[in-house]
């Protein structure tokens, strides 16, 4: 299988697409990313359960256990890590590497209270998953920009960044992060990869990149075909071509026994 970590070292960013569920994270391997990820969004909204409320721990883990079947890279965001507790939330780590989980997204926003956690805090929470799973590629997430209207300066990013990094994360994700200039002092500031979320329009080859993720767009986006398609059938008007037929299925999207 591949190395993950080493694909985060390319000359070109890692684009990361996230599946919701195995039939899509099936599909996006067979079309050619060479690793996925997981959306949290996704993972919630199919179950019926708000995202970033630290409620869908079953449903990750099972997920994570059905995508563990494909012969590529996986990684699993957990949220927060779906427990304050560090024991707790090595507890899952470990069980996800005990899978074959080559990787997890840890956030350092709190469930349901629009809050940062204490970097310090958080940072603990790397140190025991690390502890207990040191093959397990850790992307730590700091919301600090996904949060607030009004970010606070890179320095605060750059501190918190460099915490998690001391307790051992191989990445520091910062969704919402879009300027230029802070994206490059970033990378430029930490000693492991930088990820970041897809924004159109913003070339991130030359900022010293590592990782660029999708997100929960590709979910956003196949329930927006899906319901614009039930629209063009209701108004009685013509489906566009290319849609594949229900025989191809198996061929677009690997179903191992």
């Amino acid at each position: 299988m591949t190395d993950f970590a080493a694909l985060h070292q390319a000359d070109t960013p890692l684009l990361l697409p996230n599946a919701w569920d195995f039939a899509s994270a099936a599909a996006l391997h067979a079309a050619g990313f060479p690793a996925i990820g997981t959306s949290s969004l996704g993972v919630a909204a199919t179950h019926g359960l708000p995202d970033g409320h630290g409620r869908t721990r079953a449903e990750t883990l099972a997920l994570a256990r059905s995508l563990s079947r494909l012969p590529c890279p996986v990684t699993v965001d957990i949220e927060a890590g779906f427990s304050d507790d560090p024991g707790e939330v090595a507890d899952l780590a470990a069980e996800l590497h005990h899978l074959g989980i080559a990787g997890i997204n840890l956030e350092d926003s709190r469930p349901g209270q629009d809050r940062l956690a204490d970097p310090s805090d958080h940072a603990e929470l790397v140190e025991a998953v690390k502890t207990r799973a040191p093959g397990l590629f850790v992307n730590a997430r700091t919301d600090t920009h996904w949060l607030n209207d009004n970010p606070p300066p890179l320095t605060e990013v750059l501190d918190r960044a460099r915490q998690y990094v001391g307790a051992g994360a191989d990445c520091v994700f910062v969704p919402g992060l879009t300027d230029p200039t802070d994206i490059a002092a970033l990378a430029g500031g930490i000693p492991v990869p930088i990820n970041i979320l897809y924004s159109p329009g913003l070339d991130l080859t030359e900022l010293g990149v590592g990782r660029v993720s999708l997100g929960s767009l590709l979910f956003r986006a196949a329930l927006h075909a899906a319901t614009g398609l039930a629209r063009t059938i209701r108004a009685g008007e013509p489906i566009p071509e290319g849609i594949p037929g229900y025989r191809d299925i198996e061929r677009l999207i690997p179903l191992t026994p």
